[in-house]
């Protein structure tokens, strides 16, 4: 079976699109997918599946949340080698210090070069960020809150769909899938 980690957008975010996640946990079970664990709030989920299309992943989850809790959420569904590909290739320093400063957004498809070519034009002060097929990694140097490279700026940037994580949380994402072995 292989590990798989989805990334919910939007979802218990200033009390909108309230899911529980012990609720969340029995619907992935439900679906047929074993050793579900979540972490934090935010809708990341850790499961096992013999499914291999991670396109039919994201559309079970997506219609069953629909179904379940009424509303509808983003899905981003990766594998956890892919996951640990893009925190490899993280440009920005790695350091504990400056782990506060990092920021992962992650895409459901790849940018075209036109968009890329566009944004990286544009300058922000305090902020450098790299875009590739897979992920945008962000540096920040005031948070996130602060950022005007929000999610919803690289999605109308680049239309695609994303969905962002610190670098804590992606690491947490990775020793918690690296342990449901």
């Amino acid at each position: 079976m292989q590990i798989y980690i989805s990334l919910l957008r939007g979802i218990n975010v200033a009390g909108q699109k309230k899911i529980k996640m012990l609720d969340l946990k029995t619907m992935y079970q439900e679906l047929g997918y074993t050793d579900v664990t979540t972490y934090i709030q935010s809708g990341n989920v850790i499961f096992k599946t013999k499914k291999k299309a991670l396109d039919k992943i994201e559309q079970n989850i997506k219609k069953a949340i629909s179904d379940t809790f009424g509303f509808d959420v983003p899905v981003l569904v990766l594998t956890n080698k892919t996951l640990e590909e893009i925190v490899q290739n993280n440009p920005y320093d790695k350091s504990e210090a400056d782990s506060k400063h990092i920021y992962f957004t992650l895409l459901k498809s790849a940018p075209a070069a036109e968009k890329i070519a566009a944004i990286e034009k544009l300058e922000f002060p305090e902020e450098v960020f790299t875009i590739t097929d897979k992920a945008i990694y962000l540096w920040v140097s005031k948070g996130y809150g602060r950022s005007k490279l929000n999610n919803n700026f690289f999605e109308n940037k680049l239309k695609v769909q994303a969905t962002t994580r610190n670098l804590k949380t992606i690491k947490k994402l990775l020793e918690l899938s690296a342990t449901s072995h």
